[in-house]
């Protein structure tokens, strides 16, 4: 128990703080619900942030890395969604959070990937 306890508040540490670059300031603090709507609000904006490259490395991507670009986000977005799958699987009222904590920064991550590839 006490080591679920550390890796929730781990995960919990960059959200309940906010201000990531390319994210509003607002914390991720309150009741399990608000946290929650929070997380998923930082979600989406990074997952506008992720698609907005993705069109972008595909756009200056050659003709033969196409399909496989797309094939890779395709991927990429099965693994994220059943990665945090397994944490909302947890239990109590924590896992919601740690599951939407796992969506943003998974999310986050993959953005600035695909961002880095246009600067290639």
């Amino acid at each position: 128990m006490m080591k679920r306890l550390v890796v929730a508040a781990a995960l919990l540490a960059p959200a309940a703080h906010g201000g990531e670059a390319g994210d509003p300031g607002e914390n991720c603090d309150g009741s399990t619900p608000e946290m929650v709507d929070c997380l998923a609000a930082k979600t989406a904006r990074w997952d506008k942030r992720m698609t907005i490259a993705y069109q972008q490395a595909m756009k200056d991507a050659s003709p033969q890395q196409h399909d496989q670009l797309r094939a890779e986000q395709r991927l990429w977005i099965q693994y994220r969604d059943a990665n945090c799958l397994y944490y909302s699987m947890g239990e109590g009222t924590i896992a919601r959070v740690d599951a939407g904590e796992c969506m943003r920064s998974m999310t986050e991550a993959r953005a600035r990937e695909l961002e880095k590839l246009g600067q290639q």
